[in-house]
Formats: structure tokens, C-alpha cells, sequence
């Protein structure tokens, strides 16, 4: 059963990633990668997060990492840069529950401007939900980043031969 549902979660976002990297017009040969990076990243997030206790930031650094060095080792293999590969894979891991949040409880804030409690309550919802959300895309965007950073002189030759 924990197989299957690491299988989903990584099928599920191998469906996400493709969609995201149609919208970006990548060559076709991309799309398999684009695709794995995806299912991996949103796997090893999801069973840091379901199977080990990790936060949710953490789980996305590592996750990004995964498709950060998986896009510098693809990428080679289809002559894609990385930001063509892990760009879209990253797309599916933005915390979009927290984000909604964040905006849901910025709209509560301005409506229950008279009314102390509330206004508090709301208040408190928007900072954790912003913290939350923008430190899991910092997270993400280091994570992908650093392999560029570990070796520059590969990741900008993966379009040559």
C-alpha cells in the first residue's frame, strides 16, 4: 500500500510537470524527463513529509536537490538546459493550499478591520500561512539552484557536444 501511494503522488505529479512544461514550449524530447524530475521530487517530498515527519520546508529543499542534480544529469542526456527541465518539475510542489490561505485570510483581515478577535485571529493566519508558503518556494529554488552553483562549468556546456 505505501508503494501504490508513493506511485500515485509521482504519477500525479509526472501529469502536473508535463502540463506545466506544455505551457513552456520545450522540445518534445524533454517532456520524459520534465515528466521524471516531477514524480521524483513530489515522491521524495511526499514520503520525507508521510513516512519520515519532515516539515514541509525541509521536504522541498530535498526534493528540490533531487531535481536539481536529476536536471543537471538529464539535461546532458537530452541537450536541455536545466531551467527547461526543472522549472516545470518544480511547479507542482508550490505550496498552493497555503498560498489560498495566505490570500483567504489577507481578505478576512481587511473585512474584520472593527472587530478586535477576529482581526487577530485572521492576522495570525496570514503571517504562518505567508511564512509557510514563501519559505517552501525559497526552499524549492535553492534546492534546484544549487547544482548550477556546485558546478557552473557543466551546467551551462549541457547543450554542447
Amino acid at each position: 500500500m505505501i508503494a501504490l501511494d508513493i506511485f500515485t503522488d509521482g504519477f500525479f505529479a509526472a501529469v502536473a510537470g508535463i502540463g506545466f512544461g506544455a505551457i513552456s514550449d520545450p522540445p518534445l524530447r524533454a517532456f520524459k524527463m520534465i515528466a521524471l524530475l516531477a514524480a521524483l521530487g513530489h515522491a521524495c517530498r511526499f514520503c520525507l513529509m508521510t513516512y519520515l515527519g519532515v516539515d514541509i520546508a525541509t521536504a522541498s529543499l530535498f526534493a528540490g536537490l533531487v531535481i536539481g542534480f536529476g536536471s543537471l544529469w538529464l539535461g546532458k542526456k537530452v541537450y536541455c538546459p536545466m531551467t527547461v527541465l526543472y522549472i516545470p518539475a518544480l511547479l507542482p510542489m508550490i505550496p498552493g493550499k497555503f498560498a489560498y490561505n495566505m490570500v483567504f485570510s489577507l481578505i478576512m483581515c481587511l473585512q474584520n478591520v472593527n472587530d478586535p478577535e477576529n482581526l487577530d485571529k485572521f492576522m495570525s493566519m496570514f503571517f504562518s500561512n505567508s511564512l509557510v508558503a514563501s519559505t517552501v518556494i525559497f526552499m524549492l529554488a535553492v534546492g534546484a539552484t544549487f547544482p548550477m552553483f556546485l558546478f557552473p562549468h557543466r551546467a551551462f556546456s549541457l547543450t554542447r557536444h
